[in-house]
C-alpha cells in the first residue's frame, strides 16, 4: 500500500479511484465494512480502493483543549489500514486551510487529485467549512463534480452501533471484552521500545517502555496484558499507562513489565494487547509503598492471565 502526504500531485489516474473517506480512529468494524465497500466497488469498476484521513484528526484541531481521546496513534492506523487491501493511503494535514475549504472546493479537489469515481462514506461524516457538509451534501457536489458517493448505514454488533465513541467508553472504564466486540480485534497499542529513566529496574521491574504519541490516550492505569512481539506466542506481563506521579513524571508512557522475561527489547517494536484493568494510577508516600503496590499488581495481573 502506498503512503501519499497530501495531495496527489499526479493529477488524474487513467483508472480512477474509489476512495474511503474518513478519520477511521480505531479502524472498527464500521471502518472495516466501509473499506470491504471499497474494494468491492473498485473490483467492479476497474478501478483502484484507497483510503483517505487525516492527521491530526479534525477534532484534535478544532478542541485542542479537550481532543477526543484517541484509539490509534498514526502508525498503528496505518499498520492497520496496510491490512485492509487497498493501493493507497492518503494523508492530509488537517489545518486552518483545509477546514476553511467549501464543500464545492473540497469535492474539487477529489475529482482532481484522484481521478475519483466514487467516494464511500460513514452515514455522519462532515466535511467542508466548519464541518457543514452532510455525506448527502457532498453526493451533490459529486455529481457537479463527476463522481458518485456511497453512503453506508450504520454497523451493529450485538445489537449496537459500532462507533469509535462506544469504543473509547468500553476502554474508559475497563470493558476489554466490549471494545474488542466493536473493534473486531482486542484493543492494543503497538510502537517500538524507547529507553526511558530506568527507575523500573531499580525497584526489580525492568519495563519495556512505549510513547504513546497520541494528544490524550483512551486509558489510563494498571492493566494484565499480553505482549505481541517478543516470541512466537504472546508474552503475560503487567503494565502501567500514566505520568508515574510517585516519581514526578509529566508525559505519559505504557511501561510493561514482562514476567520471567530475560533479554534486551530496546528498538524492538511490540504490541500490547489489554486483558484487564487491575486498578487507577495512584501517587504512594514512598518508593517502598510503590514497590510493594507493584508486587500486588503483578500477583493479581498472573491471576487474570491464569498463571
Amino acid at each position: 500500500m502506498r503512503l501519499i502526504r497530501g495531495w496527489p500531485v499526479q493529477g488524474k489516474s487513467r483508472d480512477g479511484f474509489v476512495v474511503a473517506l474518513g478519520a477511521f480512529d480505531g479502524l472498527h468494524l464500521g471502518h472495516q465494512a466501509l473499506l470491504s465497500r471499497t474494494r468491492a466497488l473498485a473490483q467492479a469498476r476497474g478501478a483502484r480502493p484507497a483510503m483517505l484521513t487525516f492527521e491530526p484528526m479534525p477534532r484534535e484541531f478544532l478542541q485542542p483543549d479537550s481532543p477526543p481521546a484517541r484509539l490509534t496513534n498514526f502508525r498503528e492506523r496505518w499498520r492497520l489500514a496496510a491490512a485492509q487491501g487497498l493501493d493507497g493511503l492518503c494523508v492530509l494535514r488537517f489545518d486552518e486551510r483545509l477546514r476553511s475549504l467549501s464543500g464545492e472546493a473540497f469535492a474539487q479537489r477529489l475529482a482532481v487529485a484522484f481521478g475519483a469515481t466514487t467516494l464511500v462514506v460513514g452515514h455522519d461524516f462532515r466535511f467542508g467549512r466548519d464541518g457543514a457538509g452532510t455525506a448527502e451534501g457532498l453526493a451533490a457536489c459529486g455529481h457537479r463534480q463527476g463522481f458518485e458517493v456511497e453512503v453506508l448505514a450504520p454497523v451493529t454488533g450485538d445489537g449496537e452501533r459500532v462507533s469509535s465513541t462506544a469504543i473509547r467508553e468500553s476502554l474508559a472504564a475497563g470493558e476489554f471484552a466490549r471494545a474488542a466486540r466493536l473493534l473486531g480485534r482486542p484493543y492494543t497499542m503497538r510502537g517500538r521500545v524507547a529507553r526511558g529513566e530506568q527507575l523500573g529496574r531499580t525497584l526489580g521491574f525492568p519495563t519495556a517502555n512505549l510513547r504513546l504519541k497520541r494528544c490524550r490516550s483512551p486509558l489510563g492505569g494498571i492493566f494484565a496484558v499480553r505482549v505481541h512481539g517478543v516470541a512466537q506466542a504472546p508474552w503475560p506481563g503487567v503494565a502501567s499507562l500514566g505520568t508515574r506521579p510517585t516519581v514526578g513524571g509529566v508525559e505519559p508512557w505504557l511501561e510493561t513489565f514482562l514476567f520471567d522475561f530475560a533479554g534486551d527489547l530496546y528498538g524492538r517494536e511490540i504490541e500490547v494487547e489489554f486483558v484487564a484493568k487491575i486498578r487507577d494510577e495512584a501517587r504512594f508516600e514512598t518508593l517502598d509503598a510503590l514497590v510493594a503496590q507493584m508486587h500486588d499488581d503483578a500477583g493479581e495481573a498472573r491471576r487474570l492471565l491464569a498463571l
